[in-house]
């Protein structure tokens, strides 16, 4: 008889095997990273793996047997009250079916909340539906980067709108002419202002330019402009008297689509476009009484609301305003406000009229003429002594911009390389420079030896100015002066000038 081999006994491996995969299974749900519990039907907590109460804060003894939607879930991200019945975790215990959602909230136990995906699945056993497993996790972080996106993408949004729009104002602005030639000069009204816009430009200070029409106000602006550290954006242009008066709003601060009847589109405003730089309100005058207390909010508070829309928008502008209107006068009689005029004339510069500045007409008349000579593919006629004389007898109630239309009409119609410039009315005497209009006679005042002498320098230095320090030959400080060279030589010795 075969001896029985001695040895341990056998183990069932069956034995132990439903303990070890519980084992595994709690190992498994205490590893993942995500928050898991279990429901029972009736929405008690079943089961609560690590990762939830580490999220919640809610212990596992918190919450097992509870109501889950009570601790966790019971108001929505606005504040207002969740139903139970409205819970999709619960749905999944009514209907069998997979419930996921991510664009609520679970509170956790200290009161916060965080923003949570979850899904609902729901349990099913002997083909009867007894509970849910949820899973979820928080999505704080990610959250965080879509708001960032959405952001970013609002921010290129406006950008490309932004340039949309600057590009359809630059296209409106090709088509006006920015050779305006106010700021030409050697007077001692011309360096005045000269030095004022040196003066103001590095500031961030809100200038009122002031002078008669024709001046050369946008000029200013627009040295003012080019000369401050905004140069590299845009200096916004507006026309205060050419906006109608329903349509101010939206001209300043844009609209959104809807906003009123034809606004088919959203549309950025003159601000918005100016935003980091200047926004040049010439006629400010004519802005609307009413409306003046809202451009008025904007200039103190630097922050804009399109018309139709609830937003605030921050904007960064420089402002300068241009009038040929007395606003103080205005402000005194209830015609403009006047904590809006305090505001705009921060830094006031004043234009003085052509007139009186007649030295400078020399050197405007030479630069316009190369100027449109250039424009209509002419020769350069030759602009006389006398030509210079009846310029400077004229009052020009125009100013500059009249002297350019006079000189463009004798460039057109000029022959055999002479110009003759049809002046209306009857010229009257040149003003002296920094006189007033009611000063002037019908004579021209004597001067004596010693101021004869410094007009007759001045007007030399101005006319070589103008031809680069050239004397003698075609477009020379002779020519338009209309001296011989040597004539012109000779005076330069006497005067002093090199």
């Amino acid at each position: 008889m075969a001896e029985k081999k001695q040895g341990r006994p056998q183990k069932d491996i069956s034995e132990h095997e439903p303990d070890q995969t519980a084992r595994h299974n709690e190992l498994l749900l205490a590893a993942v990273g995500e928050g898991i519990y279990g429901i029972s039907r009736d929405g008690l907590a079943t089961f609560v793996n690590p990762a939830a109460t580490a999220i919640t804060g809610w212990l596992e003894t918190d919450l097992l047997g509870k109501p889950i939607h009570d601790m966790h879930h019971h108001t929505k991200v606005d504040g207002s009250p969740y139903p139970r019945e409205d819970c999709p975790i619960y749905a999944a215990t009514r209907d069998g079916t997979v419930h996921h959602v991510d664009d609520e909230v679970f509170w956790r136990k200290d009161g916060t909340s965080f923003p949570v995906a979850y899904t609902s699945t729901p349990i099913i056993e002997n083909g009867e539906l007894v509970g849910a497993v949820v899973v979820f996790k928080d999505i704080t972080e990610r959250k965080k980067t879509e708001r960032k996106l959405q952001e970013a993408y609002a921010e290129v949004e406006r950008m490309k709108e932004q340039l949309e729009a600057e590009n359809i104002y630059l296209q409106e602005e090709i088509n006006v002419e920015h050779d305006f030639a106010g700021l030409i000069g050697q007077s001692p009204a011309i360096q005045q202002l000269l030095n004022q816009v040196e003066l103001v430009a590095p500031t961030d200070a809100s200038v009122l330019v002031t002078g008669e029409s024709g001046t050369g106000k946008e000029l200013i602006a627009r040295a003012i402009h080019e000369k401050s550290d905004r140069n590299e954006r845009p200096l916004i242009r507006v026309n205060c008297a050419a906006i109608p008066k329903e349509l101010f709003e939206s001209e300043f601060f844009g609209h959104v689509k809807g906003a009123f009847t034809g606004a088919i589109k959203d549309r950025i405003g003159r601000f918005e476009l100016a935003d980091g730089g200047t926004i040049f309100l010439d006629e400010v005058g004519e802005i609307p009484l009413e409306l003046q207390s809202k451009l008025l909010r904007v200039l103190q508070e630097g922050q804009i609301e399109r018309v139709g829309e609830e937003k605030t928008r921050n904007i960064n502008v420089r402002v300068i305003a241009a009038t040929n209107r007395d606003l103080k006068a205005d402000a005194e009689e209830k015609l403009f406000r006047e904590d809006l005029f305090f505001r705009l004339n921060v830094f006031p510069v004043e234009v003085v009229p052509l007139r009186e500045r007649s030295s400078d007409i020399p050197l405007l008349a030479a630069h316009f003429i190369s100027l449109l000579c250039k424009r209509y593919n002419r020769d350069e006629p030759r602009l006389t002594q006398a030509n210079v004389k009846q310029l400077q007898a004229y009052h020009w109630p125009g100013n500059v911009r009249e002297l350019q239309n006079i000189i463009e009409r004798a460039v057109i119609v000029g022959t055999s390389g002479k110009l003759e410039f049809d002046l209306p009315g009857n010229p009257s005497t040149p003003v002296q420079e920094g006189s007033t209009t009611e000063s002037n006679h019908d004579t021209t005042p004597p001067f004596d030896e010693q101021e004869r002498l410094a007009r007759d320098r001045s007007n030399i230095i101005a006319a070589l100015e103008v031809t680069g320090g050239k004397v003698s030959g075609k477009q020379g400080a002779a020519e338009l002066l209309g001296i011989k060279p040597t004539t012109l030589k000779s005076r330069m010795s006497a005067l002093n000038i090199a």
